[in-house]
């Protein structure tokens, strides 16, 4: 029924051509890699696979498609975890019909269209400071960085593959507003006891 709705809703815009619709996340995949679309609107609670798995999946296939997430949820956690499966954009279910068409719209055109209640929970909280974010296991790795080891070794210093150190590292760099190893190590030497 909310799949129709949308549909619904998309075509009625006159602009906006909707090429398919999917039940859960691997169908969702499928259909982007068979039909092409400029933009995909993806909830992030599907049976099977969820949202943030299937759009980082359809991105390996697809790099050039633009996501939009469109859910009802709006914590920072979910939040960052679509944008950094490569969503670019984020809508919340309970918006404006309108502020949805305008989304899809922006993403086709190349632009991030965030709602502003999810902005929001991106942004610091007054009195929060870099680094307050962290879990113990993430200021290790920050830690091992700083002392100079690579992925590799790290992983095998804390007993987790290197797959979870890159993305222990990529919570990192989003909490202290940096880019690169050298930046995080650099903050770790001044901000780490």
């Amino acid at each position: 029924m909310v799949r129709a709705g949308l549909t619904s809703l998309l075509e009625a815009s006159g602009d906006i051509m909707v090429v398919g619709q999917a039940a859960d996340g691997s169908e969702a995949v499928a259909l982007a890699v068979e039909l092409r679309p400029d933009v995909v609107l993806m909830d992030l609670s599907m049976p099977g696979t969820d949202g943030v798995t299937a759009t980082a999946a359809v991105l390996e296939e697809l790099p050039e498609l633009r996501v939009v997430v469109l859910t009802s949820f709006s914590d920072r956690a979910r939040v960052t975890a679509a944008l950094d499966a490569g969503a670019v954009g984020y809508q919340l279910k309970d918006g404006e019909p309108a502020t949805l068409l305008a989304a899809v719209r922006a993403a086709a055109a190349g632009h991030a269209p965030l709602d502003p209640r999810v902005a929001q929970v991106l942004l610091p909280t007054k009195g929060q400071r870099a680094g307050d974010g962290l879990s113990s296991r993430e200021e290790q790795v920050l830690r091992l960085v700083a002392d100079g080891l690579a992925n590799k070794q790290i992983a095998r210093a804390l007993g987790i593959s290197e797959r979870t150190v890159k993305a222990h590292l990529g919570k990192v760099f989003r909490e202290l507003g940096v880019a690169d190893r050298t930046s995080a190590a650099l903050w770790a030497r001044d901000h780490l006891v």
